[in-house]
């Protein structure tokens, strides 16, 4: 176990942020998150799975909905919660339950949803597990391993801003879990807390992806010193997550619409350097899920596609585009749990609804 300080944090946030591929959450929203466990004067404990107790008891906390918060008068008049959702959703866990929860496990990684996991943590004076489902940001319930080994979801405890909870019992599976979650965020403006899968050690820790933390973390330390050093941080990202630049360019167009609670569009790059004239398009559904290089399919999940900001040097979440943005795409390989036939069924082409195979980019 060690005690994160604040710039291993950041770090990992900022890791989180690249390997999202667009989702997970805003950076912003997330250092909220942290500045108020510190302010609490809380520590951010992370540990191993394996050196965890098989009896000692785990949480899946997160936020899910659209990117862009719905505006509307629908909810107005509505009470605002004094304490964030989650916190709202955990409190209603452990009274459902009985049970006392020694830790989180991130859902997903991502700069807004893997710093929630880390805040219940640290305010329950709990450890964040160095793992995750996901090994990256998904869409999606049913895209993370704890679906691809069969582990119940339910209870589901749902929490929204105006203090609204809701308990979700003998929910079939996690395909049924991302409907009926779903629906409760589009009645929550979009965005709604939610924790699931409360299970001991001894069955959690046979289906997580291990390690993804501490794999943020290095990406975000490899990205940080990019900066401070003036080198090319997209080459570095791509050095230290094993990948590859794909493409480089300026934005040209971009268009997003919020589609029964996903954030829904793509953008296209006009490539630059050794790319000028070539055309990149990114799709997106919450995170960048596939890309076109001149009109041909050229990466899809489970493969992340990520995107950098390389005039502010920040990595680039879904829908913040604007026309001019000068941009690298780094493709990272996809987590080994997704390439295999169940995983591929889940989150690869066929999602897309793509008539191709998968055919790793790196």
């Amino acid at each position: 176990m060690k005690t994160l300080n604040r710039q291993q944090i950041s770090d990992i946030l900022y890791g989180c942020a690249i390997l999202g591929t667009g989702g997970g959450g805003e950076l912003a929203e997330g250092f909220e998150f942290i500045e108020k466990a510190l302010a609490a004067g809380k520590e951010f404990k992370l540990v191993d799975i394996d050196q965890l107790d098989d009896d000692k008891m785990l949480c899946t906390p997160y936020m899910l909905g659209a990117l862009a918060i719905e505006q509307d008068d629908t909810y107005q008049g509505l009470p605002q919660s004094k304490q964030p959702p989650i916190m709202t959703a955990f409190k209603r866990l452990q009274e459902y339950t009985g049970a006392q929860f020694h830790g989180t496990i991130c859902c997903e990684l991502g700069g807004s949803n893997t710093a929630i996991s880390f805040y219940l943590a640290a305010m329950i004076d709990g450890v964040i597990v160095d793992a995750d489902p996901a090994g990256r940001a998904v869409p999606e319930i049913t895209h993370s391993t704890y679906y691809l080994n069969n582990l119940p979801a339910a209870p589901i405890i749902t929490a929204n801003e105006f203090g609204e909870c809701f308990i979700c019992e003998n929910v079939i599976d996690d395909q049924r879990a991302e409907s009926i979650v779903r629906a409760l965020a589009m009645v929550s403006r979009n965005d709604i807390a939610a924790i699931d899968h409360a299970l001991p050690v001894s069955i959690m820790k046979h289906a997580v992806i291990k390690g993804t933390i501490s794999k943020a973390l290095a990406i975000g330390e490899a990205y940080r010193y990019a900066k401070e050093q003036n080198i090319d941080i997209a080459t570095r990202v791509a050095e230290f997550g094993k990948g590859i630049v794909r493409f480089r360019g300026v934005v040209t167009d971009f268009e997003f619409s919020t589609i029964e609670g996903f954030t829904i569009g793509s953008f296209n790059i006009a490539g630059e350097g050794e790319f000028a004239g070539r055309q990149y398009r990114v799709n997106v559904k919450n995170e960048n899920l596939s890309a076109t290089l001149d009109g041909k399919i050229d990466v899809t999940i489970p493969d992340l596609i990520c995107c950098l900001d390389m005039d502010k040097l920040e990595p680039v979440t879904n829908p913040n585009f604007v026309n001019g943005m000068n941009v690298a795409i780094v493709i990272l390989p996809a987590p080994k749990e997704f390439t295999t036939e169940k995983g591929l069924n889940v989150f690869g082409p066929k999602y897309l609804g793509l008539q191709t195979d998968y055919n790793p980019a790196i």
